[in-house]
């Protein structure tokens, strides 16, 4: 596991929290990627051919007060031996360390808002120290949602602050209620964007066009993707991608026509 990453934002702190990782499959997982695309960044992969993707919470804290985005894959491992196709191998169970590192207890949260509800981003979700937390997602999350967390839940529409300086933007295709948000570091502060499962890595940025194989909706996330893009271009905004192994936090270049990714933090 790696240790947690933590940007400051005006009057927000943000800390990643890493839970785990997972192997994607790079032609199955883009299935519309040309393979000359992979061998050309061979380098991106780990040594058993998959790009990894890293799995984890978001803490966001302002003044006294706490939340998280996303709560990973849980307490679990998956071995090779028993994956599923594109996936490969699946590890979780380092949260909890991670959130004692950033200084902060489980009690201390308040809320935890989902970008989705995909056992990736639920994992911790029913931690007892989290009874008293309140649970947000978008209302076609809560319904299609096959293991949903007890206690109060809310249920976001687009634009919606869930927390000070926290509002949901709807970003449907992956899921159809997947939303991503937008953090506004005080009156005249810099701004981020989670980014959520719109993105899987920052190689997909080479062609907006390439569905991940869990789109529920491709043209739909495809316009999702863009619309993360045009927020990540804004001037002055910082990323956060929690599935980009090693660079969660970023900026956007769109300039020269091509997309980059260069991370910070």
């Amino acid at each position: 596991m790696t240790e947690p990453v933590r940007v400051e934002l005006g009057t927000h702190r943000l800390t990643y929290l890493p839970d785990g990782h997972v192997q994607l499959d790079p032609r199955a997982w883009f299935p519309g990627s040309p393979a000359a695309f992979w061998a050309d960044h061979a380098g991106h992969l780990d040594e058993e051919g998959y790009l990894r993707a890293s799995v984890g919470a978001l803490l966001v804290e302002y003044e006294d007060r706490a939340m998280l985005l996303d709560t990973g894959f849980g307490p679990a491992r998956i071995p090779a031996d028993h994956t599923i196709p594109p996936l490969g191998r699946i590890e979780g169970g380092g949260l909890p360390d991670a959130l004692a590192a950033a200084g902060r207890g489980w009690e201390s949260v308040d809320t935890v808002a989902f970008t989705h509800l995909h056992d990736d981003h639920v994992g911790w979700a029913g931690h007892e120290g989290l009874r008293t937390a309140r649970f947000a997602a978008s209302a076609e999350e809560w319904r299609g949602a096959h293991r949903p967390p007890a206690g109060q839940r809310i249920a976001l529409r687009d634009g919606q602050e869930v927390f000070p300086g926290v509002t949901a933007l709807a970003t449907p295709g992956h899921t159809r209620g997947h939303l991503s948000y937008l953090i506004c570091g005080g009156p005249d502060g810099p701004d981020a964007v989670v980014v959520g499962d719109v993105l899987h890595s920052a190689l997909q940025l080479a062609d907006l066009d390439w569905r991940a194989a869990s789109d529920t909706d491709p043209a739909e996330a495809a316009r999702s993707r863009r619309r993360i893009v045009a927020e990540l271009s804004r001037p002055g905004v910082t990323g956060f991608a929690g599935h980009f192994s090693g660079a969660v936090f970023g900026r956007l270049d769109a300039s020269g026509g091509r997309l980059r990714w260069h991370p910070i933090g």
